[in-house]
């Protein structure tokens, strides 16, 4: 059997690394940030010095490796690609990009790997996994929606490009705010972006399913 043609072990690596990744993304969102803000200094000092670069050291490959084994899974079932599956794998690259190109980049600075304003540097971070964690629900359930729905798999057509131009219109705006906008406050806190999130997910499936 030809292994870039086998999909269901290229789906159980990419469900694997994907658990680890938004694991950890909504470990960083949900634990570690919101400890790191009550912590006595000495605490907070010693995540930074061993527990985040560890993490994000697995955060990072993490996305990594669910995006590259996704691109498999994408060529395997390339002429059945429907709405769902092109806007969910559009929001999984935008977060994968947005670990590796401002994630990352930022919190070598925060984490004193590199030089450069830190309070900067970590409101850039702290923006753009607020927007993963933002993008997270209605990824996961176009992920999971366009691999199990039935006649999911859909060759797109006039009928389902205007709710696919619309979703790509709405994720590209959210995806600018992340690299040139500012914190807002639907993101801000913990139960904002979860409740922001399943709002998100609610409207990008009534879009996809109605127009």
């Amino acid at each position: 059997m030809d292994l870039l043609t086998d999909q269901s072990f290229f789906r159980a690596f990419h469900i694997l690394f994907g658990i680890a990744w938004i694991g950890l993304l909504y470990y960083f969102n949900f634990v570690q940030t919101e400890y790191v803000k009550v912590a006595e200094p000495d605490a907070k000092a010693d995540v930074m010095k061993k527990l985040a670069p560890n993490a994000l050291w697995w955060f990072r490959w993490a996305a990594l490796f669910t995006f590259l084994t996704g691109l498999i899974l994408l060529y395997q079932i390339w002429a059945r690609i429907g709405t769902e599956i092109i806007l969910g794998a559009t929001m999984g690259t935008l977060m994968m990009l947005n670990v590796w190109g401002i994630i990352w980049r930022n919190q070598k600075i925060v984490l004193g790997m590199k030089e450069g304003d830190v309070a900067l540097a970590a409101a850039k971070a702290g923006l753009a996994s607020r927007t993963n964690t933002l993008f997270s629900v209605p990824m996961l359930m176009y992920m999971v929606y366009s691999a199990h729905a039935p006649g999911s798999y859909l060759i797109l057509d006039d009928w389902n490009m205007t709710s696919l131009v619309i979703g790509l219109v709405i994720i590209f705006a959210i995806e600018a705010n992340a690299i040139w906008g500012k914190m807002l406050p639907v993101i801000a806190s913990v139960r904002s972006v979860i409740t922001s999130s399943f709002v998100l997910a609610v409207i990008l499936k009534i879009i996809t399913d109605t127009l």
